[in-house]
């Protein structure tokens, strides 16, 4: 069809006839319902291991490359701020999102109220960055088992993981690489595991 054809010029008058601030008005409105979906999930997750005890989730972030990978389920049990060490990996819940970090180190500091109060500092693996401080009434719990692949994996790091973390640290492109390389090479040892019999 020719550009000065008539049913094109009314295919490009009625594409360019919606008014820009409708669809803007549009894409945020659907984004304040994803906003609300996430802060629901974020909300049952914070009701079920406070009330029960323990909590089962999906990661979907990558700020724990390589220790967790995105697809990992977590096994949260609900810990007191106490029973936190450095270096376990904790769920808290900020600014309506929740994050599974590590803790790095702990601080006492001046709370709301004038008090003293106990945070922890938290960082995910390939972040150079620490979290802002998390309190204990922001603290759900800590990880007790990742589960990759039908897999149990070590939640203590090691040596390779500290120093995969640390290059990852550099770039996203260098960690895109690596989920993809841990994709593909997923993929191959569950096809050879389904093979043998």
């Amino acid at each position: 069809m020719k550009a000065d054809h008539p049913a094109h010029q009314f295919g490009k008058m009625a594409a360019n006839s919606v008014p820009k601030p409708l669809v803007q008005n549009f894409k945020m409105q659907a984004n304040r319902q994803g906003n609300a979906s996430l802060e629901l999930a974020c909300g049952l997750a914070e009701e079920v291991v406070r009330n029960f005890g323990e909590v089962r989730l999906r990661v979907f972030g990558t700020s724990m490359v390589p220790s967790v990978l995105p697809g990992d389920l977590v096994l949260v049990h609900r810990a007191n701020m106490e029973e936190i060490s450095t270096s376990e990996i904790v769920l808290f819940l900020q600014m309506g999102r929740l994050f599974v970090h590590r803790v790095v180190d702990r601080k006492i500091m001046a709370a709301a109220g004038g008090h003293e109060e106990s945070f922890l500092i938290t960082r995910g693996d390939r972040q150079r960055n620490n979290d802002a401080p998390v309190a204990s009434s922001e603290l759900l719990g800590r990880v007790v088992s990742i589960e990759r692949d039908q897999r149990k994996i070590a939640l203590v790091p090691n040596k390779v993981n500290c120093f995969v973390a640390r290059l990852l640290q550099t770039s996203d492109r260098v960690t895109s690489l690596y989920l993809l390389l841990a994709t593909f090479s997923r993929s191959i040892f569950l096809r050879r595991a389904k093979c043998q019999v």
